[in-house]
């Protein structure tokens, strides 16, 4: 009777002694997740600033990261002076591996160093090219050198991000080309352990955006324009790095990440749960349907074509666009994507592996459909058709008639440059499709979903 206490004694002390080296171990030795996941818990509470211990880990990592988005005589500088810069057709990016102080007031970035001081003027969005995208954007003025620098309000322990979210945004092509396609390029690998700084900021585009934004950062978005204090960070980036139209070039990004990549990340980010376009049982086609140009005439009989072809269809408007959190998920669900050339088919995107994209295309508006959007899709995974039409399916017959220049010399009107471009072969028309001959693509792309998948991721 004696012995079974005892025993029980024994077991407890044994089970309390196994508690007390735990604590100990947990105490003094913290594993690299435990940092990880406790410093994020602190920052949710302090505006970005880390324990000295998830710093360490931070300092070293982020520095390689950094490291990663420049080659050659860029690197060689940004080794030598802490500092770089680099410029292409489309873009400008800076690079700052030594602490830096953002006056958020002033937008002026100082980069601290014993060099003589050099001013820098940058305007932190992807499309240099384009004059009137960049007079939206507000420029920032980098300081690099012996300069005299504010004092820091707020310190942080990650690396900034600084870009604009001004330019075309309010056009989801131009959201996704110029902004959020560059960011993945240039942010995905710091494995979010970054901060944006966002100029031109915009609460509905921080909003509509969030799920990817907060994929990419673990930390809150800094608005310069209602915070006027200075944020002093260790390293920074100013400006996004940008590849070509919808696209990734996988030999010129840290990690080789590709369009099949960032589309995988999407599918984490808005919760995705169709990855191949198998796992839809009934072919669903998603027709876009636009309100003011380029609309479809005669877009109730498509509607009952495609039903007769065994397609359970889905009109996208443009109000249902706008949530794009529910809207992805509908994107998810169909088979085939169905519209006239324009912003609404950058939406491609969310389709699953193995899908169709039908791009109708305008008069005078193949260079742009193919580039835009259709060798992108190729690269994403979704199998591509064209339908051209013919100058009967225009409205600019009704509006000019056949013998008209817009019809025997689009060059005279092209030449005339963007704008005279535009105001007739973009915003001036509008098409009524030949069912019969629409027909034939439609059977095609059932063709398609029926034959097996070329892509295996």
């Amino acid at each position: 009777m004696e012995k079974e206490p005892r025993r029980l004694m024994n077991c407890a002390t044994l089970a309390i002694s196994l508690v007390l080296i735990v604590l100990i171990y947990a105490a003094f030795v913290p594993s690299k997740d435990i940092l990880f996941e406790s410093g994020e818990h602190q920052l949710s509470n302090s505006r970005g600033n880390l324990s000295s211990e998830r710093v360490n880990v931070d300092a070293v990592d982020s520095q390689e990261f950094l490291l990663r988005l420049v080659r050659g005589d860029d690197r060689a500088q940004l080794d030598s002076k802490g500092f770089s810069c680099y410029t292409d057709l489309h873009s400008e990016v800076c690079l700052a591996n030594k602490p830096v102080r953002i006056d958020n007031k002033a937008l002026t970035i100082y980069v601290p160093s014993d060099q003589p001081q050099v001013k820098r003027i940058v305007q932190p969005y992807a499309r240099k090219e384009d004059e009137n995208a960049m007079k939206l954007v507000t420029p920032l003025q980098i300081l690099h050198g012996n300069t005299n620098p504010p004092a820091c309000t707020f310190t942080h322990n990650v690396t900034a991000v600084i870009f604009s979210s001004r330019g075309f945004t309010g056009n989801v092509f131009h959201e996704f080309n110029e902004i959020i396609i560059p960011i993945f390029i240039t942010c995905r690998h710091f494995r979010s352990h970054l901060q944006f700084v966002i100029t031109d900021f915009q609460p509905w585009w921080v909003q509509k955006y969030n799920r990817i934004l907060s994929h990419l950062s673990s930390y809150e978005v800094i608005n310069p324009e209602a915070d006027g204090s200075v944020h002093c960070f260790p390293r920074a980036v100013i400006g996004l790095k940008y590849h070509n139209n919808l696209a990734i070039n996988t030999t010129d990004i840290p990690g080789g990440y590709s369009m099949f990549d960032f589309r995988q990340f999407l599918r984490e980010s808005y919760n995705l749960k169709i990855k191949r376009v198998s796992e839809i049982q009934k072919p669903v086609l998603m027709l876009i349907s636009r309100r003011k140009t380029r609309r479809f005439l005669n877009e109730d009989e498509m509607v009952e074509m495609m039903e007769e072809l065994g397609f359970q269809v889905i009109r996208a408007e443009p109000g249902r666009m706008s949530n794009l959190d529910k809207f992805a998920e509908v994107v998810n669900s169909c088979s085939v994507m169905v519209g006239a050339h324009g912003a609404g088919l950058t939406n491609e995107i969310f389709l699953p592996t193995g899908a169709v994209m039908v791009q109708v295309v305008p008069l005078e508006n193949e260079w742009v459909a193919t580039n835009y959007f259709g060798e992108p899709a190729k690269e994403m995974g979704v199998r591509y058709l064209e339908y051209k039409i013919e100058p009967e399916e225009s409205s600019l017959i009704d509006t000019y008639g056949r013998n008209h220049r817009v019809f025997t010399d689009p060059e005279s009107i092209i030449s005339k440059g963007y704008y005279a471009f535009r105001s007739v072969y973009v915003d001036g028309q509008d098409l009524k499709i030949n069912l019969e001959r629409f027909r034939k693509t439609l059977i095609e792309a059932m063709q398609l979903l029926r034959s097996p998948t070329p892509f295996n991721r």
